[in-house]
């Protein structure tokens, strides 16, 4: 079974999501068996390349509340991550374009490291007092930690191109699947669930997501063809 979830780096529900859903994945019988690949998501692709500021005031501005309310509500985003045992930085935490840290990752998905990398990128924004979206050796450091080569990580930031059709087309299936926010979660391209939902909701979409798969309907003639098995090729009768 395959899980897709579309995130950004930049989203805080989607640093506590993927642990809430790794709490569910952990206890599932068949976590062997689920392949979990991370999809692009721009929460605000209008943000120019290297342009960055305080998410609180940010927060603020774009919805029309006090910086005293957006402060709080990182202090809640701050205490919802220490439920989970996860660090988060409720002060002086910055935003930015993610366009290359999501091309980053599709490099990784390549390398077999996408997880550990979308990890220490989140680690990298919500602990880190460096930049992620202004401070591009932060990012060389992270994406090397996490198991990249460092030649390939500077040969993918000096290359606007690499991946970028990627990035874009995973925003394209995100729009064409209906989604609006991230984090989500698309399971087998059959179950969808929106939000950072507590783990007992992830369960419930694996366990029905499982229950649901199709059995391989195969079609085959009545004297069946020549196949290769485990124990050699049918011998053609003369």
């Amino acid at each position: 079974m395959r899980v897709e979830i579309w995130t950004d780096i930049n989203c805080p529900f989607c640093y506590i999501g993927k642990s809430r859903f790794e709490q569910a994945l952990d206890a599932f019988p068949h976590k062997d068996e689920v392949e979990v690949v991370h999809r692009s998501f721009e929460l605000d692709p209008t943000v120019k390349k290297g342009e960055t500021g305080l998410v609180v005031p940010h927060i603020a501005q774009k919805y029309g509340i006090s910086e005293a309310q957006a402060a709080a509500n990182e202090q809640g985003l701050g205490q919802q991550a220490a439920s989970l045992g996860l660090p988060y930085l409720t002060e002086g935490r910055d935003y930015g374009n993610s366009f290359d840290l999501h091309r980053l990752l599709h490099l990784a998905r390549d390398k077999g490291v996408q997880d550990a990398l979308i990890d220490a990128l989140y680690q990298g924004n919500f602990v880190d007092k460096e930049s992620v979206f202004a401070d591009e050796e932060h990012v060389v450091r992270l994406a090397v930690g996490a198991g990249l080569a460092e030649a390939d990580v500077r040969g993918v930031l000096a290359d606007p191109d690499a991946y970028a059709d990627a990035v874009r087309a995973d925003e394209r299936e995100a729009a064409e699947l209906g989604a609006t926010g991230v984090p989500f979660f698309v399971l087998d391209r059959k179950y969808g669930v929106s939000g950072a939902q507590p783990a007992e909701v992830f369960t419930q979409a694996l366990t029905q997501a499982w229950g649901a798969r199709s059995p391989l309907t195969v079609i085959d003639t009545a004297d069946g063809g020549d196949t290769c098995g485990p124990d050699g090729c049918a011998v053609p009768q003369a």
